[in-house]
């Protein structure tokens, strides 16, 4: 049905007037996802389903509890912003989204069933609600991450962003299953409010639950309830990622034993602090980190160490408010900055680089092309140093002009680059 109703929809988008569109786009996404969810006979119904929200965290905290829930002996499935897995068969979400529409989770879902699946991780974003993704999810249990400020002109304004991740976890409330379970963090004012929806149980989690804490380039350390933990990841923000995932597993029972081990074999979180080895005597780090808190929080994952950093500002047309705040960042805590192209849309990547390059003391480096940028970044290393290119992460597309993508990957180009440099040297 998924792929019936995509063809539909792309055919009426063609002979449908845009005006129409709009006043029909609000009743029609809320149509579709009830008549996707009878069309698949209700498959939320029965799994336990897992649900993922915040701003930052999303990816990389499902990836854990995906580890987790099958390192306990669940048949777990997963969709996320990196991949959509069925236990070990997995493939990359190429469609520039978190949470699909049109029924594709309740299409994944009862593929999952058939599968045998027990367990299902799922992100939800804030976008999805504006198109009614949310519903029929009968979500078992919630986690929220954090909020930052993101999406504000979609939106609206902070407050109605709030409000969205507000209605998230309303549906947690609203879900029919007997037990639902609220973890949140309760270090931020937006997110520990959340405490007060009436579930079957309310988590917070906190910073104060880590105890000694130890981040170096590769992995964080840490022990929560006299348990050593053990990531092979860097950064306090994928330890509070990692909280997220060991509370919620700690309300269905799980051995704290079992998610250290899961945690400690945890395998690599693609375009997530993503290492990118090829026998060079440098770091050369691929994230996604696209806002200014996440920004701020790589960089100083590597506080070490001398940064060349490769950036742009994600979305063309959105989110102006952080170009300066992500140039100054760059400005502050690298010691080269290339400033490149990302995701234009319709708006001229050069009026986004030079909004970046305004919030900056330094003149920066800019070359519009995004391959070019990451072979001159990696050129300018020296032994010990970070290359760390950010924004992208795992996204499939450069996103341009009138609806164009230009197909991607910052992991593949640095391999390339990387090789490319490496055999010039011998």
């Amino acid at each position: 049905m998924y792929e019936l109703v995509n063809r539909i929809v792309r055919l009426l988008q063609t002979v449908t007037p845009q005006p129409v569109v709009r006043l029909l786009r609000s009743p029609y996404h809320a149509s579709l996802a009830s008549l996707a969810t009878v069309s698949y006979r209700f498959p939320a119904k029965k799994l336990t389903v897992i649900g993922i929200t915040g701003t930052k965290g999303k990816s990389t905290t499902a990836e854990m509890l995906f580890s987790i829930f099958r390192a306990a002996g669940y048949k777990t499935a997963l969709i996320s912003t990196i991949r959509f897995a069925i236990e070990d068969d997995s493939e990359p979400n190429r469609y520039k989204m978190t949470l699909q529409g049109r029924g594709f989770a309740q299409a994944f879902m009862r593929k999952a069933l058939t599968a045998g699946c027990s367990h299902l991780i799922i992100e939800i974003t804030s976008e999805s609600t504006l198109q009614y993704r949310h519903w029929f999810l009968n979500l078992d249990a919630l986690v929220v991450t954090n909020i930052q400020r993101e999406h504000i002109e979609s939106h609206g304004s902070f407050e109605k962003y709030v409000a969205a991740k507000r209605a998230i976890v309303t549906t947690l409330a609203r879900s029919p299953k007997s037990a639902r379970i609220l973890v949140t963090n309760a270090d931020i004012p937006e997110t520990k409010n959340f405490l007060s929806i009436p579930v079957t149980k309310a988590i917070g989690f906190t910073a104060e639950d880590l105890h000694m804490l130890v981040s170096d380039d590769r992995e964080v350390r840490f022990t929560y309830a006299g348990e050593e933990f053990s990531l092979p990841l860097p950064g306090t923000f994928n330890a509070m990622n990692a909280l997220a995932a060991i509370k919620l597993c700690e309300a269905f029972g799980i051995p704290l034993t079992t998610m250290a081990t899961a945690l400690a074999t945890l395998p690599t979180v693609r375009g997530r602090v993503e290492h990118i080895d090829a026998g060079q005597d440098f770091l050369a780090i691929v994230d996604y980190a696209h806002t200014p808190d996440s920004l701020r929080a790589l960089y100083g994952a590597f506080k070490n160490r001398r940064k060349i950093c490769v950036l742009g500002n994600t979305g063309g047309g959105r989110d102006t408010w952080k170009r300066l705040d992500m140039g100054k960042i760059a400005d502050e805590e690298c010691a080269e900055v290339v400033l490149t192209n990302e995701d234009p849309y319709d708006e001229d990547p050069r009026t986004i680089v030079d909004a970046m390059a305004a919030g900056m003391r330094r003149a920066p480096t800019i070359i519009m092309d995004r391959r070019e940028a990451i072979r001159h970044a990696l050129s300018l290393a020296r032994k010990g140093d970070a290359v760390l290119i950010s924004g992208k992460g795992t996204d499939p597309y450069i996103m341009g002009p009138k609806g164009s993508k230009l197909p991607w990957s910052d992991a593949a180009i640095v391999r390339d680059e990387l090789g490319t440099l490496l055999a010039n040297k011998l």
